[in-house]
């Protein structure tokens, strides 16, 4: 193996190569670690300075590339095919370009943000020079390396490194300055790979189908609440003023004003975030919603992902993250998994300099909101987000909140337009802070219990089927095979399930499943039994 001259490197200790890989489906996280090690052994490179494993989107998910960054205690980044393209690589090849929409995964994933090729594309070897486990030919990698900045603002990894002042957008110098931005402001932000814009609405829309695939609390919005919704229209000519419904929240949770800006739902509030807030390294949480990160992309942000694993519970692991990380996004309880993670654990996420955001959106269907950050203000950069969508059937009136240091609160409402929440949903808003309300909230959560436990118990009748336990959201995840096969079974029977394979970390094996009222549910669990019992070389209840 030869490679190109290392040249003067960063100092001892800096974490400065980017590994590039591509890899062929089915490709074990063994074999392709076994390879990664090969290469910067090959090349006199220490693997504790690998900072990322970097692919294209459609490879994201792969467990072998997964596995190995899991192996080598980095994330995996993930770039578009198109955004590869531009890289300019010394080894194209016109087989990768019209199979990936690039001519090169492994040399251009690692240039899109190093300045320097260390070592160029390697295959796996066959022959007597094999890597042990790895087939020749199912994987490829690259390494470059990344250089801090010369006014030594920042290391490699992204970390501040002195006092000199910082502004938004500087960077160390890499090769991304000459080529076209990565993530250009549209909704095709992603040429391959999963779909970070399909929500569960799209499964159900037009069609008369019992909706298992959006999580809105059913017969939303109670009589009480319409009324006041619809006592605000006589206000419509005059312009909003949302100062008594920030007054409202604010005092629901114990909270001066200035820490609470009120948002058309939590997607603005993720739109805010990718455009107001000065970020270098993004890191968002997977599997999770899909808009933090389709927001992030969309501003032109290159994003990180931390891929919790089924075989964790899908739990969080906090070293997982990369110290480098100056925005961390993370669900709680998560979406699609339902986990629900100790709030002790988020907590060592915070850090001076880090922006952690908190997406508590479904928080008041866990009883008691245990493990709730809403109402802390001793974590440094803590944001949390709050929507009224879910509990109150309010998704079509959009209204949500952030909860955030004042100065945090200041930059994004300087980001929002004029009047961003309409006097209906600021009405809604405030009506949703009184103490009925947060009655009917907390009952409601009980009976979400109940209703789920009913589900979980049907579910574990089945021995196709495999639940993340512990679900504390008003939503189950479900694995089995041929899960698109009966997803679209199901419908034929009259039920919309929440396809997973749009979800970073997870794939088309999986299903998320809203918490409907027992009559439903034992309707639903007839229809999955028929449905799967359809699937042909069915394995034995």
């Amino acid at each position: 193996m030869t490679g190109a001259s290392l040249g003067p490197g960063p100092e001892s200790g800096a974490r400065s190569l980017v590994v590039g890989v591509g890899a062929r489906r089915g490709a074990s996280g063994d074999a392709v670690f076994a390879l990664i090690e090969a290469v910067l052994s090959g090349a006199g490179l220490d693997p504790a300075d690998v900072v990322e494993v970097a692919t294209v989107d459609a490879k994201g998910d792969e467990p072998g590339i997964v596995g190995a960054a899991a192996r080598l205690g980095v994330p995996v980044r993930t770039h578009p095919a198109r955004a590869l393209a531009a890289v300019r690589v010394p080894h194209p090849s016109a087989a990768v370009g019209a199979a990936m929409g690039t001519v090169s995964v492994a040399e251009a994933a690692a240039l899109i943000e190093a300045d320097e090729l260390v070592v160029p594309k390697t295959r796996a070897p066959g022959g007597k020079a094999a890597v042990k486990g790895m087939a020749k030919g199912v994987a490829t990698c690259a390494v470059a390396r990344r250089f801090p900045a010369a006014d030594g603002t920042f290391d490699v990894s992204g970390r501040k490194t002195s006092t000199s002042p910082v502004t938004a957008g500087s960077r160390p110098f890499t090769m991304a300055a000459m080529n076209p931005p990565t993530h250009p402001p549209t909704r095709d932000i992603e040429s391959a790979g999963p779909d970070l814009w399909h929500h569960g609405d799209a499964e159900v829309r037009g069609e008369n189908l019992t909706d298992l695939a959006v999580n809105v609390r059913t017969h939303t919005p109670p009589p009480w609440l319409r009324e006041r919704i619809a006592a605000s229209l006589t206000s419509l000519a005059a312009y909003p003023d949302g100062s008594s419904a920030r007054a409202a929240v604010a005092g629901r949770h114990g909270l001066p004003v200035d820490r609470v800006l009120l948002t058309a739902g939590a997607a603005e509030a993720f739109v805010l975030i990718a455009r107001a807030l000065a970020v270098r390294r993004p890191v968002v949480v997977h599997p999770q919603f899909t808009e933090p990160e389709a927001a992030l992309r969309a501003a032109g942000h290159e994003v990180g992902r931390v891929l919790l694993r089924a075989e964790d519970g899908f739990r969080l692991d906090p070293a997982a993250v990369p110290e480098e990380a100056d925005l961390v996004m993370v669900g709680n309880p998560t979406n699609p998994t339902s986990v629900l993670h100790p709030a002790a654990l988020l907590e060592k996420l915070a850090r001076p300099g880090r922006t952690l955001v908190v997406d508590e959106a479904f928080m008041d269907v866990v009883p008691g909101e245990r493990e709730a950050l809403c109402d802390r203000t001793d974590i440094p950069g803590l944001v949390v987000l709050r929507s009224l969508t879910k509990t109150w059937g309010l998704a079509g009136l959009r209204i949500g909140y952030v909860l955030a240091e004042p100065e945090t609160v200041a930059r994004l409402a300087d980001a929002q337009p004029l009047w961003p929440v309409s006097t209906p949903a600021l009405a809604a808003a405030e009506a949703c802070m009184e103490p009925r309300a947060l009655v009917e909230a907390a009952e409601a959560a009980d009976r979400i219990t109940v209703d789920r436990a009913h589900l979980l118990a049907g579910l574990a009748e089945f021995s196709e089927v495999e639940v993340v336990e512990e679900a504390l959201g008003p939503f189950v995840l479900v694995r089995l095979e041929r899960a698109a096969d009966v997803r679209e079974r199901l419908r034929l029977l009259g039920f919309a399930a929440r396809r997973g394979d749009t979800f970073p970390g997870l794939g088309p094996q999986w299903l998320r499943l809203a918490v409907r009222d027992r009559a439903t549910t034992n309707r639903f669990l007839q229809a999955l039994d028929q449905a799967v019992q359809a699937l042909p070389a069915r394995s034995g209840r």
